[in-house]
């Protein structure tokens, strides 16, 4: 059953993020996560949105994602995101297929 990566992201420090940017494809490619959505400008339908990107990825299971969250890779490339931006992420899970 697919999982989602929902990541909400107020980057405060685009230079630094662009380092995060820069080497993300190539660590990201080892897994088998599916890139569905990356936008800077989505369309507010209820509520606030202070977030600059929201980020949207498909895992074919739960273990594919944290794999790759947890990998050392990605967790190293990651402090670049982490002292550049503010956000949240979550995983959720897809609707059961009959």
């Amino acid at each position: 059953m697919s999982h989602y990566l929902l990541a909400q992201i107020k980057i405060v420090d685009r230079d630094e993020y662009s380092i995060y940017e820069a080497g993300f494809m190539d660590i990201f490619s080892k897994f088998r996560g599916k890139i569905l959505s990356v936008d800077e400008q989505p369309r507010l339908l209820e509520g606030s949105w202070p977030y600059t990107r929201t980020v949207l990825i498909e895992f074919p299971t739960n273990d594919d994602a944290i794999d790759w969250y947890q990998s050392e890779e990605y967790q190293t490339l990651a402090r670049h995101r982490f002292n550049s931006s503010n956000g949240n992420a979550i995983i959720i899970q897809g609707i059961p297929e009959d």
